[in-house]
């Protein structure tokens, strides 16, 4: 399956109206620092937005087949756009009543979800023009990059920790925190000489 995002920029401007797949329009912008209006997010922050909401649908989904009634959820993503490699901190906050075994199951799930999926599996991008613009000065050829995700691989080759985190406890809620360190994998090191 193969999904299209349309970025269009009228005008001397950083807002950028998004379509997605022909049917969803989002506004991106920059902040008023960097020369921006601030009308909408800035583009790297969707992608812990995206992170976040699917996590939240994937566990809603999962609990609608098993018949579970969830109530609130909350998924918070803390993104690391700065670190080597890039980080995040997924915090899901489940509702009370669950039994561990529920528990275990719905975290489970949550890292299934397809945007952590393609996180993890790592991207190729191919950027060029389009083949109507015709030659170009400034034109270069198609180049493909790809970006190797370190550390990718099954959840079950890496030591995942859950703790309760202390404001949960203080207000009844049952609040885990996914602890998950990101190391390069055999693979990766062979890969890269090490």
């Amino acid at each position: 399956m193969s999904l299209t995002a349309t970025a269009t920029s009228t005008g001397d401007t950083l807002r950028q109206e998004v379509l997605v797949d022909g049917r969803h329009l989002l506004i991106t912008d920059e902040p008023a620092h960097l020369g921006g209006t601030d009308t909408g997010p800035a583009p790297h922050e969707l992608l812990p937005a995206a992170l976040a909401a699917c996590i939240a649908v994937t566990i809603r989904l999962y609990a609608r087949t098993k018949g579970w009634k969830l109530g609130a959820l909350q998924v918070d993503v803390d993104y690391d756009n700065a670190s080597t490699p890039r980080r995040f901190d997924v915090t899901i906050d489940l509702p009370p009543g669950l039994s561990s075994e529920q528990v275990r199951r719905l975290m489970r799930v949550a890292e299934a979800c397809p945007v952590r999926r393609s996180i993890e599996a790592g991207m190729v991008f191919d950027e060029h023009l389009p083949a109507s613009a015709g030659p170009r000065e400034t034109a270069t050829p198609s180049s493909a990059l790809t970006i190797v995700t370190p550390g990718a691989r099954p959840p079950t080759e890496v030591g995942d920790k859950l703790r309760p985190s202390n404001s949960a406890r203080a207000h009844g809620r049952r609040r885990l925190r996914r602890i998950r360190p990101i190391r390069p994998g055999p693979r990766d090191r062979a890969e890269n000489g090490g």
